[in-house]
């Protein structure tokens, strides 16, 4: 779609509302806890987490079959299949009669998000000239800050009131979204293709949760456990056995093709990482806040938005510089801000509240950190790839980003207990730290990335590990 008409400004409107309103539904979550573990009351924070890792590992485990999908079924069928699929969950979670429930619907919600996340690239970049795809991807990531930094005062305000209303909210956006982007969204070009692999994607999130739930149980269980011992085997022998699958199946859950790509396999590796940290980071900061300072939700929520704030405003001026200086560097210097700001409350935060002297520097210099460093990660996963595997490689890169988020938040729920101390709050943000600067570390190894494919360059699928190796 040409031009600057109304169609395509509705358009870009449409993929931006669906990436929005699943940015914040992941974060929105964390600062509804204090508010859900009065409806359910003998919920344990381990618990409570499997509300976020449900989402996430549905999410992750279909993100590279719906991406695959969208670029031979068309990025428009598939992207709007997963907004009003996000949407109906959300109106299932607000209405969850218990925890059992509500985890159930949330892993239904990761099913939409998975189907909307990579085709909301394909489609934005569509409607964007190539020498102009650095800036559609700043605008990408940037809202997606922007739905981060609305989930912490708009959930802290709702949560105020019910927790239910976290889910609520996702209602009327979600259904203007599909009528409007019905009529509006361009039509991709299809392919035929063979059918997604359906036992490779339950046996991914299988192995998942079982990796998922040996962390968050195995302090109740014992790690020696029969049970502790038996998941993690299981989940070992699931990941493996995936692996070995998707080098014979036509449409595996990962593709190895891709992964072939070295700015591919380093960028999903930083993703993971980096988004681990970010796991971290979101439990603790909202518990400490709440849990250690006695601060209200909404307070708490409001004391921590200055960094996604921050993170929005970075994230489209970092998009354009990635693509033009080079992911490695923009992303060090990212991920070393995001550890600088975990590394920061460590020491600064004690017992006595003082947001200004002692929260607030965290919160800027890691918030900046996170809006350089997304960019670079979202460049590392598709900028050397041909525009047509764009959908697939964008799946792959947020099925490491939701594997990385479920991951941190079961290591922080273990290390945090049900009753944290200051000593506990302080490793979770070591955590956060540690594992921003491996992401970092993960982006530099890739080193200067030579010019997006599509430029004259062999693009098909057949020579893609030929077509961009750097």
């Amino acid at each position: 779609m040409s031009g600057n008409g109304p169609r395509r400004v509705m358009s870009i409107a449409v993929i931006l509302t669906g990436v929005f309103i699943s940015a914040v539904d992941m974060l929105i979550v964390n600062i509804a806890f204090p508010s859900m573990k009065e409806s359910f009351p003998t919920a344990s924070l381990t618990g409570l987490s499997w509300v976020m890792s449900a989402y996430a590992i549905t999410f992750a485990a279909l993100l590279l079959p719906s991406g695959r999908w969208a670029d031979r079924s068309g990025t428009k069928r598939v992207f709007l299949l997963g907004l009003a699929l996000f949407t109906l969950a959300s109106a299932v979670c607000a209405a969850a009669p218990s925890l059992e429930v509500l985890v159930a619907t949330r892993a239904v919600q990761g099913v939409g998000a998975a189907l909307m996340a990579p085709s909301s690239l394909g489609l934005l970049l569509g409607l964007f000239p190539p020498e102009r795809r650095g800036i559609a991807i700043g605008l990408w990531t940037a809202v997606g800050g922007v739905g981060s930094a609305a989930a912490l005062p708009l959930g802290g305000l709702l949560a105020e009131v019910d927790w239910r209303w976290v889910f609520v909210v996702n209602l009327p956006l979600g259904i203007a979204a599909v009528l409007i982007g019905a009529w509006s969204l361009p039509r991709s070009a299809t392919e035929d293709g063979p059918v997604p692999d359906l036992l490779g994607i339950a046996v991914l999130a299988a192995s998942v949760a079982a990796v998922v739930a040996t962390i968050t149980q195995g302090e109740t269980w014992g790690w020696g456990s029969a049970q502790v011992v038996g998941l993690s085997l299981a989940g070992a022998i699931g990941l493996l056995w995936t692996v070995r699958r998707a080098q014979s199946h036509p449409a595996p859950v990962l593709e190895p093709a891709l992964l072939k790509v070295r700015t591919v396999a380093l960028g999903n590796v930083a993703t993971g990482f980096f988004f681990m940290g970010v796991g971290a980071m979101a439990i603790s900061t909202i518990l400490f806040l709440t849990q250690v300072w006695r601060h209200s939700t909404l307070r708490g929520a409001l004391e921590i938005a200055p960094g996604p704030v921050m993170a929005a405003l970075f994230a489209v001026p970092s998009g354009i510089l990635a693509v033009r200086v080079g992911v490695h560097l923009v992303g060090l210097v990212g991920a070393s801000a995001f550890a600088a700001g975990g590394i920061w409350w460590t020491y600064a935060l004690d017992g006595t509240p003082d947001f200004p002297a002692h929260f607030l520097p965290g919160s800027i210099i890691g918030g900046i950190g996170f809006g350089v460093i997304l960019p670079a990660l979202a460049a590392a996963s598709t900028l050397s790839l041909p525009p047509e595997r764009v959908a697939t490689g964008t799946g792959m890169a947020s099925m490491s980003r939701q594997i990385g988020m479920a991951l941190g938040v079961a290591v922080v729920a273990v290390v945090l207990t049900d009753t944290p101390d200051l000593s506990s709050f302080r490793a979770s943000f070591m955590v956060m730290a540690g594992a921003g600067l491996l992401s970092g570390l993960a982006l530099f190894a890739i080193g200067p990335v030579r010019r997006p494919a599509g430029t004259g360059a062999d693009t098909s699928a057949d020579h893609l590990p030929h077509a961009a190796t750097r």
